[in-house]
């Protein structure tokens, strides 16, 4: 064999031997370090993606929060508890409230000196504590979530035992004050350990300086490479979307846009901002995977059906209450993870927070149009179809005809489409008019039921 065949050959073998005993770890960081949400719910879900793509052997979360939404904080736990590749989490700091579930959802938690975990308690927007039914499904998530991590074998005077490697009461006492630990906290506050005392009760493996200290110092590798999560743009766009607050202040676009078209002529800047905010609605659905095709049809046929009713029907009948219901349900399916119009995966307070989401919007929506009406209409988004100045007789304004009254039961021709309001025909004289029911097309017949605040209206015969 030529010499220099001989040495390449050997270099090639030093090398792959070099691969197999000398490849470094790669351990995935993602950074938790704002508050709870749609937003970090996005970086975890696509942090494990990619940390599953990249073989990772370690998935390491870098958290500082005081917490954030139940509903996302429970997302975020099950995908650690689902995941196949190890989580740790270090605590540089804060791991409070929602952060406190997501840590003990970890396989190892490492704490820095002067961290803090617990106080997990569910609280409104103002930090005063939620009713009974909120505390008692965090009770239970958290219960769970430790009951997760199993027992381990000990043994005392030389008899074998099983402990909860995380005590689920513990973890109960974190949220809930009622609950008692003897020799550790009685029934008037809320749990919060700091990081000795948490290493002491086993909700810490152990107290560290930093990731690279815990790869090195408590895992004893050395030979590895952390790549971290980098959000994009369109990430935190997606998150800012997808968060219940927008969600709702978007559906109430949706309908005050609908309401506002409905009642006068002609697309507006009303319409195109229902448009808008129906795209921002359902495109980071869609693209987060959770609205389908047919959520987002439920919803253009709800609509049309409330168009179909409205135009072609007189009054408000069954086509539209089934509009309403039908687009009700394109909103709220769309909020909820199901696939091919199943819905065995989706829990119970999925479905509940879809629901409030889409009521909140629709209660926000109702609570503008009455102040709208009731006080503000000159100003407001009613301007159109209310009066806009004071109207004064030195000004060319006269008072109201009070032959009018005369008209009530009269017959005539409608000249204009009434949607509502437009022109009539009767006895070869033209008045301003609105239907009392529905609209009502040019050249049909129609007829003057009442007379009220200077205003005729009229049926279609």
């Amino acid at each position: 064999m030529n010499k220099q065949v001989f040495i390449s050959l050997f270099s090639f073998f030093l090398i792959g031997i070099n691969t197999i005993f000398s490849q470094e770890e790669i351990f995935y960081q993602i950074d938790l370090k704002k508050e709870i949400g749609s937003t970090t719910w996005i970086y975890v879900k696509k942090g494990l993606a990619e940390a599953n793509d990249l073989n990772a052997s370690h998935v390491i979360i870098n958290m500082n929060t005081y917490g954030g939404t139940v509903i996302h904080a429970d997302s975020i736990r099950s995908a650690i508890l689902n995941s196949e590749i190890p989580i740790y989490v270090f605590i540089d700091n804060n791991a409070a409230s929602a952060g406190a579930l997501i840590a003990i959802a970890c396989d190892s938690i490492y704490m820095k000196k002067g961290a803090n975990i617990g106080a997990a308690t569910v609280v409104n927007q103002t930090g005063e504590a939620m009713p009974d039914k909120y505390q008692s499904y965090m009770r239970s998530t958290i219960r769970s979530t430790a009951e997760a991590k199993g027992k381990d074998t000990i043994y005392i005077n030389g008899k074998q035992q099983l402990q909860w490697r995380r005590d689920p009461l513990i973890a109960e006492a974190m949220v809930d004050q009622r609950i008692v630990v003897p020799g550790l906290i009685d029934s008037t506050m809320v749990l919060t350990f700091t990081t000795e005392e948490a290493i002491k009760h086993g909700f810490c493996e152990g107290e560290a300086k930093s990731i690279d200290d815990i790869i090195e110092n408590k895992l004893n590798i050395h030979d590895y490479k952390v790549i971290s999560y980098t959000p994009s743009k369109l990430d935190n766009i997606l998150g800012w979307l997808t968060s219940p607050i927008v969600q709702s202040a978007l559906i109430m676009i949706i309908f005050l846009g609908i309401f506002h078209e409905l009642k006068t002529p002609g697309i507006g800047i009303a319409g195109i901002a229902a448009l808008i905010a129906s795209i921002l609605y359902f495109s980071p659905l869609f693209m987060e995977g959770l609205a389908e095709y047919w959520e987002i049809i439920l919803f253009i046929v709800g609509l049309a059906l409330i168009i179909v009713e409205i135009f072609a029907f007189p009054g408000f009948g069954i086509i539209g209450l089934i509009g309403i219901v039908v687009m009700l349900a394109g909103l709220i399916f769309s909020l909820v993870n199901n696939v091919n119009f199943s819905f065995e995966e989706v829990s119970i307070p999925d479905f509940r927070k879809s629901i409030y989401t889409v009521i909140s919007g629709i209660v926000l929506s109702v609570i503008v149009i009455i102040i709208s009406i009731s006080r503000f209409g000159k100003k407001g988004m009613l301007r159109r179809a209310s009066l806009t100045k004071e109207e004064k007789i030195e000004d060319g304004y006269i008072v109201v005809n009070p032959n009018l009254f005369n008209l009530i039961n009269k017959e005539g021709i409608s000249q204009t489409i009434l949607r509502p309001s437009g022109k009539i025909i009767i006895d070869n004289e033209y008045y301003d008019a609105v239907s009392l029911y529905g609209y009502i097309e040019p050249s049909s017949k129609i007829k003057v039921v009442k007379f009220e605040n200077s205003q005729l209206y009229v049926v279609k015969i």
